[in-house]
C-alpha cells in the first residue's frame, strides 16, 4: 500500500504532505495510515509539532466517493465512527497539529482541518461541507466542530447550502487563524511550528490538555483542572529552567522533562 501521507522531519517539525492524486480524496486506507502515523508521532521524541498540507492544488477535496458506492447503511455508520475516532485523536493529540490549507478543503478535508489545533489557509483556498449536494450529511465531525468554531447560524448556512468560502472569508468568520499567499503558506506554517517547538514538550502537552478540556467541562471544573495541570508543570525540570532563564535574562534550554 502506497503511503499517502508523505512525512519530512526537520528541526523537530514534521511536514506531512497529503498525496492521493488527483484530488487528495480521503479514502479508508488514508484513515488507516493516519491512525498508524499518529501512533508513531506520539512516541517520537524527534517530533514536537506537525504541519499538514496538500500536494498540488488540493488540501483534501473530500471523501473518495467511489468507495461510497460499495457501502450499505450499516457500513456507513462503521466508516463514520472510524473517521470520527481518528479525527478525535487528532484534536486530542498531545503535540500541536497545524493545518496549512493550500487549496480545496472540502468535506472530510475540512473535517480534518477543524480537528487540527491551528488552521492557516491560502487566501484563495476553498473551504466547505458539500455533502448535502450528494444527498448525504457530514460524517466525520463536521456538524459538531463547525458550529463550535463559527457559531450555529453560519455553520447551519454553510452545511445546508453546501457553499464554499475563500480563505479570506474563513479568516473573517473565525474558521482559520491567518491567511497567506499560497506560495508563502507552508513556510509560514513551518515558522509557526518552529516557534512552538522551542517550548517544552511537557508544557505544550499540558497546555493542549487544558485548552481541550473547555469543550467538555464547565468553567469551574475547567479552572480546577487548569490548577492541577499548573501544579504538574511547576514540578517539571523545564519549569525550573524557564524561571531561572528569565531571572538570568537568557534563552531557556528546555530538556522536555
Amino acid at each position: 500500500m502506497d503511503l499517502q501521507w508523505n512525512v519530512q522531519v526537520v528541526d523537530r517539525v514534521a511536514l506531512v504532505t497529503i498525496n492521493n492524486p488527483p484530488a487528495n480524496a480521503l479514502s479508508k486506507s488514508m484513515f488507516e495510515q493516519l491512525s498508524e502515523l499518529l501512533d508513531q508521532w506520539e512516541n517520537d521524541e524527534q517530533i514536537k509539532t506537525i504541519v499538514f498540507t496538500g500536494e498540488g492544488r488540493f488540501f483534501i477535496a473530500g471523501a473518495d466517493i467511489k468507495e461510497f458506492t460499495q457501502l450499505q447503511s450499516e457500513d456507513a455508520v462503521v466508516l463514520s465512527k472510524f473517521g470520527q475516532r481518528v479525527f478525535d485523536r487528532v484534536e486530542k493529540f498531545p503535540k500541536p497539529i497545524i493545518a496549512a490549507i493550500n487549496g480545496a478543503c472540502l468535506g472530510g478535508g475540512l473535517e480534518l482541518a477543524m480537528a487540527c489545533h491551528i488552521r492557516l489557509a491560502a487566501a484563495d483556498a476553498r473551504l466547505g461541507l458539500p455533502e448535502l449536494n450528494l444527498g448525504l450529511i457530514p460524517g466525520y465531525g463536521g456538524t459538531q466542530r463547525l458550529p463550535r468554531l463559527v457559531g450555529r447560524g453560519k455553520a447551519t448556512q454553510m452545511t445546508l447550502t453546501s457553499e464554499m468560502i475563500s480563505g479570506e472569508e474563513a479568516l473573517r468568520i473565525g474558521l482559520v487563524e491567518a491567511v497567506y499567499p499560497v506560495e508563502e503558506l507552508v513556510d509560514a506554517a513551518k515558522k509557526l511550528a518552529e516557534v512552538i517547538s522551542q517550548k517544552s514538550a511537557v508544557t505544550i502537552k499540558l497546555a493542549l490538555q487544558a485548552i481541550h478540556a473547555r469543550e467538555e467541562l464547565s468553567l469551574s471544573e475547567g479552572l480546577d483542572y487548569e490548577a492541577q495541570l499548573f501544579g504538574e508543570a511547576f514540578a517539571t525540570e523545564d519549569a525550573k529552567e524557564g524561571v531561572a532563564a528569565f531571572l538570568e535574562k537568557r534563552k531557556p534550554q528546555f530538556s522536555d522533562r
